[in-house]
Order: structure tokens, then sequence, then C-alpha cells
């Protein structure tokens, strides 16, 4: 029992919960799972896209109370919502349905509190408790990279950080298509070892000129040398 339970403690339990994604993907996303052995040690939860709008609404809510329960018996869990931009869909629905006020982009006044509490349910317990933990990982959608859209604006402040992808960086070759410059950390360089600062802070500065001066170097083809090598260090680096 105690190697058991030792065992059992060591294991990083997941949970995927599918909201308003289509059954075929997750049809797909289990075959993946099996094939891989992951379905041993992986919970998933799905409201797929032809069910109705309460079910997509509650679906994070029981996909976190499992993850609670592993965390409160001593166990490490990570629970992936994919995505809340749909279950915030669906809960614009229900409102509507109500005739609850309706305010920007047609979202009731609370959808804020909606994701708040579901995400701040992620915790860390103490070893005089039970030592679990739950993981949150949410997924948003943007409608063409924009972040400044009310869904996306609501669920940042609350996470620890994000990483933001680009559909033109993956056509491009670039993958994972991540987008340095909206992607950030809370935490930053306090946890990174003495090395990797000073590696990362030298690269993210140079990404990020790099990105100003290829938007710049599409209009002219005369650029000086310091401007060229910037630009063959970028594309190294990317």
């Amino acid at each position: 029992m105690n190697s058991r339970s030792t065992s059992e403690s060591e294991t990083l339990y997941c949970v995927y919960v599918a909201i308003g994604q289509k059954r075929s993907t997750v049809a797909q996303l289990v075959q993946i799972l099996s094939e891989a052995n992951a379905m041993e040690y992986s919970i998933l939860v799905a409201a797929t896209a032809s069910d109705p709008a309460p079910l997509q609404f509650l679906a994070p809510y029981s996909g976190c109370a499992m993850g609670e329960y592993l965390c409160d018996n001593g166990m490490h869990a990570l629970i992936i919502y994919d995505d809340l931009s749909k279950q915030a869909v669906a809960y614009r629905q229900m409102s509507l349905l109500l005739r609850r006020p309706p305010c920007r982009e047609a979202f009731p006044g609370d959808v804020f509190y909606l994701h708040s509490y579901l995400l701040e349910r992620a915790t860390k317990r103490s070893d005089q408790t039970s030592a679990g933990s739950l993981t949150t990982l949410p997924v948003i959608e943007t409608q063409d990279g924009d972040v400044s859209t009310y869904i996306p604006t609501n669920v940042i402040p609350i996470t620890d950080g994000q990483i933001c992808s680009e559909t033109e960086l993956f056509y491009r070759g670039i993958r994972p298509a991540i987008n340095v410059g909206l992607s950030v950390i809370r935490v930053g360089s306090a946890a990174q070892l003495k090395t990797m600062k000073q590696v990362c802070g030298s690269s993210k500065l140079e990404l990020a000129q790099y990105r100003e001066v290829a938007a710049l170097a599409q209009f002219g083809s005369d650029l000086d040398a310091v401007t060229q090598a910037l630009l063959n260090r970028g594309a190294r680096l990317t």
C-alpha cells in the first residue's frame, strides 16, 4: 500500500476538458492519447459542439472537480480547458435567453467572474493538508491573433503568463509558432538559472528588434551592415 501511495503521489494526472469541439476532433484526440498510452493517467471531459449550451458551460467545472479530488487526496493534477472562449459563448447564449442585460460584445457583465472563479481554484496544498497540486492551462481562441478582445483581456490578468501562437508563423515554418513579443510570464527571470538569464536576456531583446526591423525592411532594400547583421541573427534565432 505504501509503494502504491508513493507511486500515485509522483504521477501527474491529466484532465482534458474539450468545450464546443467537433466529435471527430475529440475522437481523434482519444486515439492519439491511446496510442501514446496516455489514457492510463488521463481523464477526458467532452461537451461537443452538438451538445446544449448548459453542458458546454458546466463541462469545465466538472473537470475542475475531478482535478480537485486528485489534489485533495495528495496527488498532482494538470487540467486543460480547451477552450474557455467557447464556454463564454455558451454562457452568453444562456444569458441572452434569460434576457439578462448584455455588456461588451453581448457578453453578460459577470463573465470575468465566470473565469476567475474557475481558474483561481488551481492550488498547491501544504504538507500539513494533502501536499497535492492542481495546475491549470486555459486555452483562449483569438480572432486573427487579436488579444485585445473581451475574453482574452479578461483571462490574461488572471493567469501567471501566456503563450501566444500565430497562424502566420506556423505557415512560415516556425514551429512552435510562438509570438515572443506577446508571450510573457509573471515570474520572469526569478525562476531561471544564472546562465539561462544571461542567454535569454539578450535573445529576447534581439528577437524584438528583429521583428521591428523585419517589418521596416520590406519597404526598402538599402540596409546598412548593422541592420543586415540584426536580420541575419534574428532569422537564425527563429
